[in-house]
């Protein structure tokens, strides 16, 4: 049976923790700031956890999970 492929798309834009999660960069921050309020910038920092739902269709799509 040959390789699964990966999604170029989904190799770039989210990672898989040693424990199964997934992590994503917050939205809404690559241009227009001034415009945002002071605490969405904030609570924007960094990366979350996707939920459960959004886990599977993401992982699915990262067969060897790279």
């Amino acid at each position: 049976m040959p390789k699964l492929k990966t999604k170029s798309s989904v190799k770039k834009r989210f990672k898989i923790t040693a424990s199964g999660k997934v992590l994503v960069a917050h939205v809404g921050k690559r241009h227009g700031m001034s415009k945002r309020t002071n605490s969405f910038i904030r609570s924007s920092k960094g990366t979350r956890v996707l939920s459960e739902a959004a886990s599977r269709i993401v992982k699915a799509m990262m067969p060897y999970g790279k």
